[in-house]
C-alpha cells in the first residue's frame, strides 16, 4: 500500500506541474523516475523493490504493451505506403548498425564476452518515442519525422525480441539451445501478427451486426476490450505481445476510425498512466550501489550509446533521404531507450546467464541516463519547428494550450 500512496502522490505532483513541463526541461518522466530512487532502499527505504520482484516486470510488460497499442493507433496506412522507405531505411540498416556499434563499444570498453556484449546491443537497439512526446506528438513538426520515429520505435521492439532471445540461450550453459530456439521464436512472432491483426478484424465485422454495437458512453470500452483480451491471448499462448499490440491498434484504426478517436483520450489516460507506474518502479531499481556498481567504461560505454552510437548509425541511414539536415539531426538525437530495453534487460537479468548482472547494470544506467537526456530536451528542440503552445495550460493571451502532457496526434497527419 505504500507503493500506491508514494504512485498517487507523484501522480498529483506530475500533474499539477505538467503545464511547466510541457514548456521547459522540466520532464514529468525524470519525476517518477526520481520519486521511485528516492523511496527506494538506497534512499528513505519506503518500498522495497529488487530486479527480481515480479511488479517490475509485470508493470514495464504492462506499460510497453499499452504504449504500442496507443502507438499503433497513429499509423496511417496511407500515409505509410506513400513514405515507407524512410521507416525501412531505419529499421534495416540505422538499428543493426546500432546494434553492432553497441556490441562493438561494450566489448571493447566495458570488457564483457562478445555473445553478452552482442546481447546488451541487441537489448539497447529498440527506441521509444514516449520519452519524445513533443516531437512526435505535435503536427507543426513534419509528419514525414514524426511517421520515421513512430513507426521505428513501434515495429524495433518486436524485431529485437527474438535476437534477444538467441542470444540469452546462445550465452547460456546450453548454448545450443540456440537454435532449437529458432523455431519457437518466429512462431511467438508469427501468433503476435495474427492475433493482433485478426482480433480487432473479426470484432470490427461483429459491430456491423445490426443486433450489436456499442451504445456511445460504452464504445472506448471496445478498443479497451480487445487490448485487454489480446494482452491475455498472447501470454497464455506465448505469442509476441509487443508485435501483436502495436498491429492491433494500426488495423482497429484503419478498419474502424470512429472506434480510435472515441478510444483516443481514454488509451491516452491509461498509457500515461502505465508509462509512470512503469517509471516509478523501474526508479526503484536505481540505487547508489548500482551506479557504483558501474565501472568507468561502463560509464564510457552509456554516453557513447546516447551521444554517438544512435546518432551516427541513423544519420547513415537517412543519406540520400528528402530530410532536411535539422530533421535528420533531430531524428538521429532522439532515439531514447524505453520500456522495451527494461523489460528486455530483466529477461537478461533473470536468465541467471554469465556476465547477466554486468549487463544489466550497464542497460539500466543507459537507460536512465536516456530517459533524462531525451525526455528533458524533447521541449526546446521541438521550438526549432516554431511548436507554439505546448503546454496544456492557457498562455499568453489566455487561449488554452492544443496540447496536454504526453498526448499524441496521428502519425502522417497533414
Amino acid at each position: 500500500m505504500v507503493l500506491v500512496v508514494v504512485f498517487g502522490v507523484a501522480l498529483l505532483i506530475a500533474v499539477l506541474l505538467s503545464g511547466l513541463a510541457a514548456r521547459t526541461v522540466l520532464s514529468t518522466s525524470f519525476l517518477f523516475l526520481v520519486g521511485g530512487a528516492l523511496v527506494s532502499d538506497g534512499f528513505l527505504g519506503l518500498i522495497h523493490i529488487t530486479p527480481d520482484s515480479e511488479i517490475v516486470s509485470v508493470t514495464a510488460d504492462l506499460a510497453l504493451f499499452a504504449v504500442l497499442f496507443t502507438d499503433g493507433m497513429h499509423v496511417s496506412f496511407p500515409k505509410l505506403r506513400e513514405n515507407w522507405r524512410n521507416p525501412a531505411r531505419a529499421l534495416g540498416l540505422g538499428m543493426p548498425l546500432a546494434f553492432v556499434g553497441m556490441a562493438l563499444i561494450t566489448h571493447f570498453v566495458v570488457g564483457l564476452d562478445w555473445t553478452t556484449s552482442f546481447l546488451v546491443g541487441a537489448v539497447l537497439a529498440p527506441t521509444d518515442p514516449v520519452f519524445a512526446s513533443a516531437i512526435v506528438g505535435r503536427k507543426e513538426v513534419p509528419s514525414k519525422l514524426r511517421q520515421l520515429l513512430n513507426v521505428e520505435s513501434g515495429i524495433n521492439d518486436g524485431l529485437a525480441l527474438p535476437v534477444v532471445l538467441i542470444l540469452i540461450a546462445a550465452a547460456g550453459p546450453a548454448s545450443g539451445d540456440a537454435e532449437a530456439s529458432l523455431g519457437k521464436i518466429a512462431l511467438e512472432l508469427v501468433l503476435g501478427l495474427v492475433f493482433g491483426v485478426v482480433l480487432p478484424f473479426v470484432v470490427n465485422e461483429l459491430v456491423r451486426f445490426r443486433l450489436l454495437g456499442a451504445e456511445p458512453k460504452l464504445q472506448p470500452l471496445l478498443p479497451l476490450a480487445i487490448g485487454v483480451t489480446l494482452y491475455a491471448l498472447c501470454h497464455l499462448t506465448h505469442a509476441n505481445p509487443y508485435l501483436a499490440a502495436f498491429s492491433a491498434g494500426a488495423v482497429l484504426t484503419a478498419r474502424s476510425p470512429e472506434a480510435k478517436e472515441a478510444f483516443e483520450p481514454l488509451g491516452e489516460a491509461l498509457a500515461e498512466l502505465a508509462k509512470f507506474a512503469a517509471l516509478l518502479v523501474f526508479g526503484a531499481l536505481l540505487t547508489p550501489q548500482l551506479f557504483g556498481d558501474l565501472s568507468f567504461g561502463g560509464y564510457v560505454a552509456v554516453v557513447l550509446a546516447i551521444v554517438l552510437i544512435r546518432p551516427a548509425s541513423l544519420l547513415l541511414s537517412l543519406l540520400g533521404t528528402r530530410f532536411t539536415r535539422r530533421e535528420k539531426l533531430v531524428a538521429a538525437w532522439f532515439g531514447p531507450k524505453g520500456f522495451a530495453s527494461v523489460v528486455y534487460g530483466l529477461l537478461v537479468l533473470q536468465a541467471g546467464i554469465p556476465q547477466s548482472e554486468q549487463a544489466f547494470t550497464l542497460i539500466a544506467v543507459c537507460i536512465a541516463f536516456s530517459i533524462v537526456a531525451h525526455s528533458s530536451t524533447d521541449v526546446p528542440i521541438a521550438r526549432l519547428f516554431n511548436v507554439e503552445d505546448i503546454a496544456g495550460v492557457p498562455e499568453g493571451d489566455g487561449a488554452p494550450a492544443s496540447r496536454t502532457a504526453g498526448q499524441s496526434q496521428e502519425v502522417g497527419a497533414a
